[in-house]
């Protein structure tokens, strides 16, 4: 979602860094790009204008200017600026309850993906150990109603669901009862939503919200709407009192202003964020490593809670011992290759990884998945013995390989080229730190 951006501060940074000691008119020079990036990614005028101006006083003074790192100075900088602009020290925990349930009401436009969102929080909640249930209140669709017992099914989470004639007040009421009959944690409501806000809809979620004493009122707005998405959460908060933020659709091909201006114009903090279509696909908000993905910087510790989350501990000890002794094989390969697609779409695992954005941001779209398939399907076609010595894969083991996975022999080639590479890299010993060209396997 910011690959633009990211690409464009970068080269503000690669230039700051070329020069020995700045100016202030390079300092000028460097917040008018940053300025302009800013504007082009549709982040709100206002906050790009309070950013840059922030950045530059902190620029100009000795700290920069007397530096024998400068460029490294003014990425500290903006990684801060940009972290206090996002909601520096906003807990993305929901609140804390003494006598539970705890309730969360969840409101929003329609087409935002509140239900959808609905049914991912309580998926969140009950792998934290939680016993969610999910209230269907939104009786002006009654299809939303069908999805979210759907969802719910799928998920194993309890859905409380009445007929939709019901008002959605009397609904929050049998809801709570019921809550309490089964012990649930946490009460997550769907609400009603509109196309457009207006004061019906704004009647009832008050009405709601009377009924039901929230601990939390989320809004579910979709980064895709950009700066009318910071329009929607200003007149929601005015009305109904938000609690938190959830921005939908950051995996998307936005510009990505929405999710820099919202927290600043509102003054209302991000808790989670929607990042695919999956009932997995929603993650706690952490401002300081959104900050570092804008940078380039990666965020290896959302990869590393991925990677826990999906990966057999005693499997990635074995793997750690066969690159210490140097005996990763072409199966190794294969097996990580499944286990990083469990872990999700490969260009949001490269954001991830610091350096890896740039790569991953010159292939097309869907490029990563289709080459990881290619790769997967070379490997089954050989036979344990050229998977465990590839040495012993010559011309005619070759064409059958191609035959057998639907490629070509230059793929074939390409691959051993690669894999023999990554394992000279192990024997020297990484140090943590991946070949540019690493990535190729994957282009």
């Amino acid at each position: 979602m910011f690959e633009i951006l990211a690409e464009k501060l970068n080269a503000v940074f690669r230039l700051l860094g070329s020069r020995g000691k700045l100016t202030e008119k390079d300092i000028d020079e460097a917040m008018r790009q940053v300025r302009l990036a800013l504007l082009e990614a549709d982040v709100n005028f206002k906050v790009v204008k309070d950013f840059t101006g922030r950045v530059k006083e902190r620029s100009i003074g000795k700290e920069v200017m007397e530096s024998l790192t400068p460029g490294q100075q003014i990425v500290k900088i903006v990684n801060e600026e940009l972290i206090k602009t996002l909601g520096d020290g906003a807990s993305s925990k929901l609140a804390a309850v003494s006598q539970p349930p705890a309730v969360i009401m969840m409101v929003g436009l329609q087409g935002s993906g509140k239900t959808t969102t609905a049914a991912k929080l309580a998926l969140l909640l009950k792998h934290s150990g939680h016993k969610p249930m999910l209230v269907a209140a939104d009786n002006r669709r009654p299809a939303a109603i069908e999805q979210l017992v759907t969802l719910g099914k799928q998920l194993d989470v309890p859905v409380f669901a009445e007929d939709p004639k019901t008002s959605s007040k009397d609904i929050c009421v049998h809801a709570m009862s019921h809550a309490k009959k089964i012990a649930a944690t946490h009460v997550i409501v769907d609400t009603a939503g509109r196309l457009h806000i207006d004061e019906e809809l704004m009647a009832e979620l008050e009405q709601v919200k009377k009924v039901l004493k929230p601990h939390e009122v989320l809004l579910v707005v979709d980064a895709m709407t950009g700066q009318d998405a910071v329009r929607v959460a200003e007149e929601f908060h005015a009305k109904v009192d938000v609690t938190g933020l959830v921005m939908t659709k950051m995996d998307g091909d936005a510009r990505g202003g929405a999710a820099l201006s919202i927290r600043w114009v509102s003054g209302v903090p991000i808790k989670f964020i929607g990042v695919g279509e999956k009932v997995e696909a929603l993650e706690p908000f952490y401002p300081d490593r959104l900050a570092s993905r804008i940078l380039g910087m990666g965020d290896v510790l959302t990869f590393i809670e991925k990677a826990e989350k999906t990966l057999d501990e005693k499997k990635a000890l074995e793997l750690q011992k066969k690159i210490k002794k140097s005996a990763f094989t072409l199966e190794d390969l294969l097996e990580q290759l499944k286990a990083i697609k469990k872990m999700g779409p490969i260009g949001q695992l490269a954001e991830m990884l610091p350096g890896m954005n740039k790569i991953s941001s010159q292939l097309p779209e869907g490029a990563q998945e289709a080459q990881m398939k290619k790769v997967e399907a070379i490997i089954q076609s050989m036979t344990p013995q050229e998977r465990a010595n590839p040495s012993i894969i010559g011309g005619g083991r070759r064409k059958r390989i191609a035959r057998g996975s639907g490629t070509h022999t230059h793929d074939i080639n390409q691959l051993l080229n690669q894999f023999a590479q990554m394992q000279k890299i192990m024997k020297m010993g990484m140090g943590g730190k991946l070949p540019k060209n690493m990535m190729g396997m994957f282009k």
